[in-house]
């Protein structure tokens, strides 16, 4: 069900998708449907959410074999997100564009897991700032434009483009570790 909503949100965006046509996609009625999910803004939540969620565990496995330096941890969190974004990139897609749909408690909770995301990379431009290891007077800024660059991947990745996803993380940690002033680019 939440990944026929995915497509459907894909393909015809929030406004465009119907509860019917979610269903149809799913193989189940629509009042069935309406047994799992009270609203289409509802469903959007969840895809959304659950896309997150499947980012932030991709993004601690990558911590997780890390090295200690902010820079090692740097570098694999841009990495993994970018690859993350390559091969999810519908859902990176939909969670660009289709957000803004949402209102009240299903946007505040999606805002949250995406602050969760958010404050991992923060985390780590806070650690290198403070041991020395970068240079940036803003980490915050920082932090979030890095965020964004491996966000925006979904909008202009094609996997049919002269670079993999492996050479593309790499270009994109580069660019982090530029962005941080880490005298080891």
């Amino acid at each position: 069900m939440f990944s026929a909503a995915l497509d459907a949100f894909s393909t015809n965006g929030f406004n465009g998708a119907s509860m019917r046509e979610i269903a149809t996609r799913a193989g189940t009625s629509l009042s069935n449907l309406y047994n799992y999910v009270p609203a289409k803004a509802d469903l959007l939540a969840h895809v959304l959410k659950r896309a997150n969620d499947d980012l932030l565990a991709a993004l601690r496995a990558a911590l997780e074999t890390a090295g200690d330096p902010a820079s090692d941890r740097l570098r694999a969190v841009v990495s993994a997100y970018v690859l993350w974004s390559a091969r999810q990139q519908t859902a990176g897609v939909v969670a660009i564009s289709e957000f803004r749909y949402l209102e009240g408690s299903l946007r505040e909770a999606v805002v949250e897991a995406r602050d969760r995301t958010q404050q991992l990379f923060t985390d780590i431009v806070e650690s290198g700032v403070a041991s020395g290891e970068f240079h940036t007077p803003y980490p915050h800024e920082a932090a979030r434009n890095i965020v964004l660059l491996c966000a925006a991947l979904a909008n202009w990745y094609h996997a049919d483009g002269r670079r993999t996803p492996e050479q593309i993380a790499d270009e994109q940690a580069h660019l982090a570790l530029a962005m941080v002033q880490s005298p080891l680019e």
